[in-house]
């Protein structure tokens, strides 16, 4: 009989077969995204190094955010993340979406830092 998986489990796979991919560098680092059921996190990591260089989510009181469980949360998280690169120096980003689908939070926040001068 086949076991069912549950659904971390199958995102977990998912995001183990995108990393077999793809990587940061210095030059290109990774923008890593998380979400939550209340909330969303986003992170530029530097994988050749182990180190993340830029961090951002809606759980940061200076977000003068209610709740991360929504798209207007995860709109403003990807515009503070790329404001946070490009004060780093940092332009040009690999996404990583981490197992989960393109869509809803994930793609909003993902348009808003391509907006405010991320590229990838």
């Amino acid at each position: 009989m086949k076991t069912l998986l549950k659904r971390d489990e199958v995102r977990r796979r998912i995001h183990t077969r995108i990393r077999r991919r793809i990587a940061g560098t210095g030059a290109r680092p990774r923008l890593a995204v998380f979400r939550s059921i209340g909330h969303i996190y986003a992170q530029l990591i530097d994988d050749r190094q182990g180190t993340t260089l830029v961090a951002a989510a809606s759980t940061q009181e200076s977000t003068g955010l209610k709740t991360g469980g929504n798209v207007a949360a995860a709109k403003a998280i990807g515009k503070l993340i790329a404001e946070r690169a490009i004060e780093k120096g940092i332009k040009k980003v690999v996404f990583d979406r981490g197992g989960f689908l393109y869509h809803g939070r994930i793609k909003a926040l993902a348009e808003a830092a391509r907006e405010a001068g991320l590229e990838f």
